[in-house]
């Protein structure tokens, strides 16, 4: 079961009647829309997942979809919470240089820059849909839990303003799975391609890095 509430975030005051719909990383179905009723609450009696909740139409959350979720809103027609790339959730501008070997991945019709390894080189390049482009590319079949690793990722670079070590994964995603499922030789299992902090990094959109891997 999946619960989301949805209010104001001055004023705490329930939003009633407004459209809610989850949808799901793995295999991109939708559940919903679903109205809140008098108390803001819209429930959904579906398994857990990695997705996003959109209300009124707009991306208000992403991350893991179980239990409560709360969605709080300054104004029921403000700015989008996109997980598309932008200026604030990740790095901008571009990581080019002299000579550097580069490839083009379509995603979606477009074709997005990435280096010889697969890294964005404009980072606000990133999207959903180039996660599942670059994954293809290197033969990685996507499952909720490498969404759950994904979302992470980036949210703690928005968080902190540098990217998570792999201690720093293992750190959350054994509270989030239990010891063995959340433990580094799993982590490395589902990103064989360099491991969560270089395979993950690069489908996160975020850069190299020269530490753990």
């Amino acid at each position: 079961m999946v619960t989301v509430k949805v209010s104001m975030k001055v004023t705490k005051e329930p939003l009633k009647r407004v459209p809610v719909l989850l949808q799901f990383d793995a295999d991109q179905t939708t559940q919903g829309p679903v109205l809140t009723d008098r108390t803001g609450v819209a429930e959904f009696p579906v398994r857990p997942g990695s997705g996003k909740v959109l209300v009124n139409g707009v991306e208000r959350y992403h991350g893991h979809l179980e239990g409560d979720i709360a969605v709080e809103l300054w104004s029921i027609v403000d700015a989008p919470d996109s997980s598309e790339g932008a200026a604030g959730a990740t790095l901008g501008g571009s990581v080019e240089y002299p000579s550097m070997q580069t490839r083009t991945v379509d995603v979606n019709g477009k074709p997005v820059l990435v280096d010889s390894e697969g890294y964005l080189v404009r980072p606000s390049d990133w999207s959903d849909a180039f996660v599942r482009a670059e994954a293809a590319e290197e033969g990685l079949e996507l499952t909720d839990e490498h969404w759950e690793v994904i979302r992470f990722l980036r949210g703690y670079q928005a968080e902190h303003g540098v990217q998570a070590s792999v201690r720093d994964m293992v750190r959350h995603f054994r509270e989030v799975w239990g010891p063995e499922r959340g433990g580094n030789r799993y982590l490395h299992r589902m990103f064989p391609n360099g491991g969560p902090q270089k395979q993950g990094n690069r489908l996160a959109g975020l850069l190299r890095t020269k530490g753990e891997h």
